[in-house]
């Protein structure tokens, strides 16, 4: 793995991808100045940003006025891509479906006694009273996950975006290996939280996959797109794009996945890259019209 300055660039870079807390964020939540300017800079230079997160579309408003053209996001770890533009309007979303999430429950019950589960719908999040308090949503109902997971009438219900559990007393990376290794065939896995906090999605459902697909439709290829990330919800992202860095303080799944590394996050390790990028895409458009000169 080689330092953001060495590191080599994709030729025609036209896409980044980039994570939000822990990666584009600093830790207290906010875009530097810097990291804004970098942003517009690569938007100028024709260079699509995307944002991929695992947060759901409603906490998008710290990058909200950063969106530019497209204005969308990849949200809830590819679950959703919302269109930030029109107020986090949902435009793709890639369901878990009810009964596996019920049967994920059951299942980690069984192989993890003590987990709580919380349910992020397309509507907003519900959990279960012994899940950690939850002070950004206080709408949010509270009851046992099979009755958050309820239906009267199949199919009546909001869409399912991810299904959250935590556990009190294993290690994070332990908590995660437990749950894959129980309940792996039947859902999408990860974790981005410092604590024993997971994220399931359906089958299939990453950030990676739905960025893919994005990417699909704008004819862009994977070794067209840069991507950044820090945790373990970044990894199949970071493996899947042409070009990618993990923050200077990335958990060490991600640090293998990445083909380079940048400095952290609270030195605008994301905002020194692109800074290259663009510079370097801007020498080789005055190198190109010398030429044709």
């Amino acid at each position: 793995m080689t330092s953001a300055i060495a590191s080599p660039l994709p030729a025609v870079p036209r896409l980044i991808a980039t994570d939000l807390d822990g990666t584009l964020l600093r830790d207290d939540k906010t875009v530097s100045d810097r990291t804004v300017a970098a942003l517009a800079a690569a938007e100028e230079a024709g260079i699509e940003v995307f944002f991929v997160t695992g947060r759901p579309a409603r906490w998008m408003d710290v990058v909200s006025d950063h969106v530019h053209g497209h204005g969308l996001a990849i949200c809830a770890n590819g679950a959703a891509v919302a269109d930030l533009h029109a107020d986090g309007k949902l435009v793709k979303v890639r369901p878990l479906e009810r009964d596996v999430a019920l049967d994920v429950v059951h299942t980690l019950r069984a192989a993890a006694p003590g987990t709580s589960f919380a349910v992020e719908l397309t509507t907003g999040i519900h959990y279960e009273p012994s899940y950690p308090p939850f002070h950004l949503d206080p709408g949010a109902t509270v009851a046992i996950a099979e009755k958050l997971l309820h239906e009267e009438v199949p199919g009546s219900g909001a869409p399912v975006l991810k299904l959250l559990a935590h556990h009190a007393e294993l290690a994070p990376d332990d908590f995660l290996e437990v749950a894959r290794t129980a309940a792996g065939d039947r859902a999408s896995f990860t974790r981005s939280s410092p604590t024993s906090l997971l994220e399931i999605s359906g089958p299939g459902v990453s950030k990676a996959s739905t960025l893919a697909l994005c990417c699909a439709e704008r004819g862009i290829s994977p070794a067209e797109v840069v991507a950044f990330g820090d945790m373990p919800n970044d990894v199949e992202m970071l493996s899947w794009a042409g070009t990618s860095y993990a923050m200077g303080n990335a958990h060490p799944a991600a640090l293998a996945a990445a083909s380079g590394r940048t400095i952290t996050n609270n030195e605008d390790g994301v905002a020194v890259v692109i800074e290259r990028l663009v510079a370097e895409r801007l020498v080789a458009e005055r190198s190109k019209r010398r030429g044709k000169g």
